[in-house]
């Protein structure tokens, strides 16, 4: 069976809520939408306070081409324009609207009846607007606006669409119960993603734990020409971009490039259901399906979240946090952050919320490296975590540059597997963004 070929490591999946159908969650009295909920420009505010918005309406508009808009994830009245406090405690702009009635008017021109529409007439550059209009960002977690893929720079062709249907995050489950309870959706959606970048091919790269969804997407995929099913191997972190790339079409994207560079554009599966709604249904993003999970919550399940909803209903949806919490963490085990607070909103990045018991949630007193080489065997970058722990200890930009830090994707396999337990991922994500700072100011000086 398929998988990439350089590190990663296996930790227990923990898919305690593989299960349970989605649950829509209700709506808020108040919503609190940020307006950085993707890479690039934070959106530009168009409404003002005291303005009435419907469900579904612009209210931030994309500040530059690598950026995304915002709409309204309720109906109701704006009234402010401030800051809120995200889950560590940082500040970030948002758009404040207070429900009026059920919070759940909509715009006309959305088509919210259950119907699947199959027929799409649009030429690629008009998908590739409608996407771009109604704010789909990467829902995997880097919340790369979509648009920008979709849009190869010259030089660059694209050969091969590969749908990131992985999910090798230990806990999530959200993308597995979307594709057992939308696969035709997303099929269209994979479709109108190879109209737009004018191909022939799709894969869909999904792990051999979903041995559900892979018979379901198997049989849609006789239906659907130029879409096939790459079943793989359990291995994290191949939900990776590069990973994914390898394991299914064996092609490796040299250091410092990006996937188009070896013909592959990479979509997560949550993604293309966003860009279906979008394109069949002109619905924009605002809401998505994010798990709540961990061994001692009450109703681990999926549910579907408007954005700019508090945390915080959605953990009393889930039966509210165990006494034996140690820990909130927003994401999975490997790649999520611990939170500060439950009072931030949902929004486009949040894919679930995992409550680990306080025995699992202390960390080990680190202990001298033993230069096992373990960090180096786990990292799917072939990159050298010891080392990088020591420069950034002391400080040495340049050589964790030359070391290139800047491939790191904070997988975490190097803190996973250390016997030693070197806090190895803190000190190669601080010296990861101090570089990348340096070069961005370098890079603006030219």
């Amino acid at each position: 069976m398929k998988t990439f070929r350089i590190g990663g490591v296996h930790p227990h999946d923990n898919k305690l809520s593989a299960g349970n159908a989605i649950e829509t969650l209700p709506l808020p009295k108040q919503a609190i939408v940020p307006l950085s909920q993707h890479i690039g420009a934070p959106a530009q505010p168009i409404v003002e306070k005291g303005d009435h918005v419907k469900v579904g309406q612009l209210i931030a508009q994309a500040a530059s081409f690598m950026s995304a808009n915002i709409h309204a994830p309720i109906s109701g009245t704006i009234t402010k324009i401030d800051t809120a406090t995200d889950a560590w405690g940082m500040p970030m702009p948002a758009i404040y609207i207070e429900a009026e009635g059920d919070g759940d008017e909509w715009l006309e021109t959305i088509d919210r009846t259950p119907d699947i529409n199959r027929i799409c007439k649009l030429e690629p550059e008009q998908i590739i607007e409608k996407i771009k209009d109604a704010g789909i960002v990467g829902l995997g977690g880097a919340c790369f606006p979509t648009h920008v893929k979709l849009m190869p720079p010259p030089g660059c062709q694209a050969e091969v669409l590969i749908v990131n249907a992985v999910e090798c995050e230990p806990y999530l489950t959200c993308d597995h119960r979307l594709m057992l309870e939308h696969a035709e959706e997303i099929f269209i959606g994979i479709s109108l993603l190879k109209r737009a970048l004018k191909i022939e091919r799709a894969i869909i790269g999904i792990e051999n734990n979903k041995r559900d969804a892979i018979e379901l997407f198997k049989k849609m995929a006789d239906r659907h020409f130029g879409i096939e099913v790459c079943p793989l191997k359990l291995r994290y972190p191949q939900g990776g971009e590069k990973q994914l790339i390898d394991a299914t079409i064996g092609r490796q994207v040299p250091s410092g490039a990006l996937p188009i560079s070896v013909g592959a554009v990479v979509d997560n599966v949550a993604t293309v259901f966003a860009v279906y709604e979008a394109v069949q249904k002109n619905k924009p993003l605002i809401e998505r399906v994010m798990t709540v999970t961990g061994k001692s919550v009450k109703r681990p399940g999926n549910y579907l979240v408007r954005f700019g909803t508090p945390l915080q209903d959605v953990i009393e949806a889930a039966g509210g946090i165990p006494d034996d919490t140690g820990k909130i963490v927003a994401g999975g085990p490997m790649m999520g952050r611990a939170m500060q607070n439950t009072n931030m909103p949902a929004h486009k990045r949040t894919s679930g919320l995992l409550m680990i018991p306080a025995a699992e949630s202390v960390r080990r007193e680190p202990q001298n490296c033993m230069r096992c080489g373990q960090c180096v065997e786990a990292c799917p970058m072939g990159l050298e975590p010891y080392l990088l722990i020591r420069l950034a200890e002391q400080k040495r930009w340049d050589e964790m540059e030359h070391n290139k830090i800047m491939d790191c994707i904070e997988c975490g396999c190097c803190l996973f597997s250390c016997p030693s337990y070197q806090p190895l991922l803190d000190y190669v994500r601080l010296g990861k963004a101090t570089v990348g700072g340096i070069i961005r100011a370098r890079n603006a000086k030219k």
